[in-house]
């Protein structure tokens, strides 16, 4: 063999040796987050993953698991197994995470939001939802950026909710302990129970009916094919987060770290403006489907709004006066 060909040889070998060093290298981030693979947590998730390996050169790659698969199907745990490390990042919600940060459910007070400039002044940053992104820190998460569930409303298969009196008996699915009090105040029984577990004891009739937001659960999710009515009270927001492990945080560079942040900000933010869009279009899109969507007059929500008072207080004293003050002060300042 000639001396050239022997070093073409060796030339091809070590440059296919190295290539493959770097796709061994190349880091799998595991992502878990609550509910199915068709909705637009996923999609953010998604949207992250793809801006990461992109502006990593691929050398992290995020894997994204859907249904809290990776938490047994328990979407109250993840939260607190990125904490400890056995899980790198999450997408959940803060209503989801109140067991581990009952300060988290400033969000969702019964009626604190009027509309989305209200809720953006409080994630925004440098707003008040700084403070809650302090508290996750001591908990091991690192919150990379704040994303939307949205406006919850109500379904139901047994009348249209019209009245605080409309909701007394129903057994309704909820998500976390706040939702419970508010459950309650209505006359409503609350089961808490998994998103898993929920779309199948809508179908068998265990429940009556749940709460959730119109275009980033209850379109993709189809519940508009298990329940009949829905109405549009707009009682409670709830903010998703892309957190990750501080333990995998601390990991890395500051280079990685803000590559990190940008993603997961250009990811949360797309992934907020097709769950807006969504929820703008998904009124005609369930009437169009068979649901009776009834929309209260303000003197209705007002009812709502004064029969959930004792939830709120109760939950306001929970979080604190500090952040409930500064998320008022936040909101009233966008109005």
């Amino acid at each position: 063999m000639s001396f050239a060909r022997w070093a073409s040889i060796a030339l091809a070998t070590a440059l296919s040796g190295t290539l493959g060093l770097g796709a061994a290298s190349a880091e799998t981030l595991r992502l878990s987050h609550n509910v199915g693979d068709g909705t637009t947590w996923q999609k953010g998730a998604e949207k992250f993953g793809e801006l990461l390996a992109e502006r990593s050169g691929g050398e992290i790659d995020v894997r994204v698991f859907p249904n809290a698969q990776l938490a047994g199907g328990d979407q109250m745990r993840q939260a607190d197994m990125v904490g400890r490390g056995a899980l790198d990042l999450v997408v959940t919600s803060a209503i989801n995470v109140t067991p581990l940060v009952p300060e988290m459910a400033v969000f969702s007070l019964p009626y604190l939001y009027d509309n989305y400039e209200q809720v953006d002044a409080t994630t925004a940053e440098g707003g008040p939802a700084d403070m809650l992104s302090e508290i996750l820190l001591e908990k091991g998460i690192v919150v990379l950026a704040w994303g939307e569930n949205g406006f919850r409303e109500v379904t139901n298969n047994t009348r249209p909710i019209k009245s605080p009196e409309d909701m007394k008996g129903l057994n309704m699915r909820v998500a976390g302990p706040m939702y419970i009090d508010v459950m309650n105040a209505l006359g409503a029984n609350p089961q808490q129970m998994q998103w898993s577990e929920t779309l199948t004891a809508l179908q068998q009739g265990v429940v009556d009916g749940q709460e959730n937001p119109i275009g980033a659960v209850i379109i993709p999710q189809q519940v508009y094919e298990m329940q009949k009515h829905l109405t549009t009270w707009h009682y409670s927001y709830d903010p998703i987060f892309l957190g990750i492990s501080k333990q995998k945080w601390d990991s890395y560079d500051a280079e990685t770290q803000t590559m990190l942040r940008e993603a997961a900000a250009e990811a949360m933010t797309w992934q907020r403006q097709i769950t807006r869009e969504g929820t703008a279009e998904g009124i005609g899109f369930l009437r169009d489907h068979g649901m009776e969507v009834y929309e209260p007059t303000p003197e209705e929500l007002t009812a709502f709004r004064e029969a959930t008072q004792p939830a709120f207080d109760q939950w306001a004293e929970r979080v604190g006066p500090e952040i409930v003050g500064a998320f008022q002060t936040a909101i009233d300042g966008a109005n």
